[in-house]
């Protein structure tokens, strides 16, 4: 990305292909501390800065800093804080998600301390879409509500259409469709009121997108249609993403070639300047794939594949390359190579797994970035043990084990306490990936933490439940002797075998062998407690599975 550089008395010039959006840096162009009017003037051309919907958002960058300097001259600390907002925006849409939500929260603490509604909103609006970036979707709820709430009659409709859509977005997030479903409706309406055909297109969009990943093509293939409409209304081109979810929706009718056909202003680099978001060119490539393996065109399927793997390299976008591979899987599938095939798709499950456990770690981290203030602090611990648990169970994970196991034998050691723990693999469990597929593994897995998690419950209050990868868990009882402690896993061993599993696996039975182990008053290592542990599950696999090995037997 090139960022223009400006002076203190130097307005930043637009870009040339802005597409219809407001050239803000004509508005700021005239301006000095000397104008009549300027503190007036600059305001306004804050609102079309914050109007600037999502595909025009490199567009402002440089506009905005120089309203902050600006600002600062007039002694307007509230529009520095509202140019700041907008860098802000900008930062998150190009993936600083930590720096961004840092200068959202100084943002916020400043409104709320000096009573700026208008301003107050607009914190929230970024909070919530922050979040939503860094996963926490039950946070970004809670802004977006803010957001709505505070937000007057006397705000922009357009601004108060934005603020409703993030809201949608985040109540579809945390299952409330219905209400998402009438929000969305609500800021359409202001869209098409105001006649803004950009903002009813980012509307438009979200909402067709939505229908999709729900599974309504009448719905999705209805507000399609309302896309293209705007798009020969108002002689518009749609952006790459745009195109991407309606030729997604093309697919789901089973139009392959029709679906093609949608993508090829990308893919033929006759729209390059709609990529408006790094992956953009990669989504639209991935999606050709499809359209070209379904509709059986398998040569132009591995053509496209392979540009999609080239892009995804230059550009670094790990979660497509992995995507790739599960792609190139299919495409091996389709032509018969089915060796290749399975081959491709271990890479990828191994792929999407570290990518997930490293995208984790990642928001974890841009999360605790920006919670350094005081009322951070209070709140680290919940963003801490955010990094400290399973991404697809929600147990606590190995990193969280390693931190702990320590301290509860000192404690027994201290208590002269018993202390036992064991470890759970899952009988056979390759064969449920194989013959059924990965998702009715994590389903499997899903209802296994599940028990054991209630295993932990009925073994006492210091008791704790952990995956430590793949298919296998922990379960840590601080003072269960040996005798308790076995009860406690024969107990959990009867609830997997006997739990009702057809539906998921069907004839596939789902069984675990426990390696059991107890030392009396935790004087050992953490690494020869889990040896030991390992060791006795061995012997439970060795001699049938489906068991409990304890010191003893």
């Amino acid at each position: 990305m090139v960022t223009i550089e400006a002076t203190a008395r130097e307005a930043p010039s637009t870009p040339a292909d802005d597409r219809g959006i407001v050239p803000v840096a004509e508005l700021l162009a005239a301006l000095s501390i000397g104008t009549p009017c300027s503190a007036e003037a600059l305001a306004a051309a804050l609102v079309e800065m914050e109007s600037v919907p999502p595909i025009g958002f490199r567009t402002v960058g440089a506009p905005a800093q120089y309203a902050e300097r600006l600002a600062v001259e007039l002694g307007r600390p509230d529009l520095r804080m509202r140019a700041r907002l907008i860098q802000a925006d900008v930062l998150l849409r190009e993936g600083a998600i930590a720096e961004s939500g840092r200068v959202g929260h100084e943002v916020h603490a400043w409104t709320l301390e000096h009573g700026d509604d208008y301003l107050v909103a607009r914190s929230h609006y970024h909070l919530a879409n922050f979040f939503r970036h860094a996963g926490d979707f039950a946070d970004a709820l809670a802004h977006a509500v803010q957001a709505v709430s505070g937000t007057g009659d006397d705000v922009p409709p357009g601004i108060r259409a934005r603020h409703l859509c993030t809201l949608a977005i985040t109540l579809h997030e945390n299952g409330s469709a219905e209400e998402g479903s009438r929000r969305f409706q609500e800021a359409l309406d202001i869209a098409t009121t105001i006649e803004d055909p950009a903002l009813s297109l980012q509307v438009l969009n979200n909402m067709a997108y939505t229908a999709y990943e729900a599974d309504e093509p009448d719905e999705a293939e209805a507000l399609a249609t309302r896309m293209r409409g705007i798009e020969s209304r108002y002689g518009v081109q749609l952006g790459a993403n745009y195109l991407d979810t309606i030729a997604r929706i093309q697919m789901m009718r089973g139009r392959y070639a029709e679906a093609e056909q949608t993508l090829r202003p990308v893919l033929d680099g006759s729209a390059g300047h709609l990529l408006t978001e790094g992956n953009a060119l990669s989504e639209c490539l991935l999606t050709t794939v499809d359209a070209q393996r379904l509709r059986g065109a398998l040569a132009e399927a591995q053509a496209t594949l392979d540009a999609a793997r080239r892009v995804c390299e230059e550009r670094g976008l790990a979660s497509q390359r992995a995507r790739v591979r599960q792609k190139q899987a299919e495409l091996f599938a389709a032509t018969g190579r089915y060796r290749e095939a399975y081959e491709e798709h271990r890479g990828f499950y191994a792929d999407a797994q570290a990518l997930l456990s490293a995208q984790r770690d990642a928001r974890a981290r841009a999360l605790q970035a920006v919670f350094e203030t005081e009322e951070a602090r209070r709140a680290s611990e919940r963003f801490r043990e955010m990094a400290h648990r399973d991404a697809l169970t929600g147990l606590h994970n190995r990193r969280h084990v390693n931190e702990l196991l320590p301290a509860l034998l000192t404690r027994a050691t201290q208590l002269a306490a018993p202390i036992s723990v064991a470890l759970l693999d899952l009988d056979h469990f390759k064969r449920v990936n194989d013959t059924l597929s990965h998702e009715t593994g994590d389903v499997v897995l899903k209802q296994v933490a599940r028990l054991l998690a209630g295993a932990a419950e009925g073994a006492g209050d210091q008791a704790l439940a952990a995956r430590l990868g793949g298919e296998e868990f922990l379960l840590i009882m601080p003072d269960a002797d040996a005798a308790t402690a076995m009860r406690h896993c024969e107990r959990l061993r009867r609830a997997i075998g006997s739990h009702p599993w057809e539906p998921v696996t069907g004839k596939l039975p789902v069984t675990a062998s426990i390696g059991l182990t107890t030392v009396p008053a935790g004087q050992i290592t953490p690494s020869a407690l889990l040896a030991q542990a390992d060791r006795n599950l061995y012997t439970a696999k060795r001699s049938g599975r489906d068991r409990v090995v304890g010191d003893l037997c």
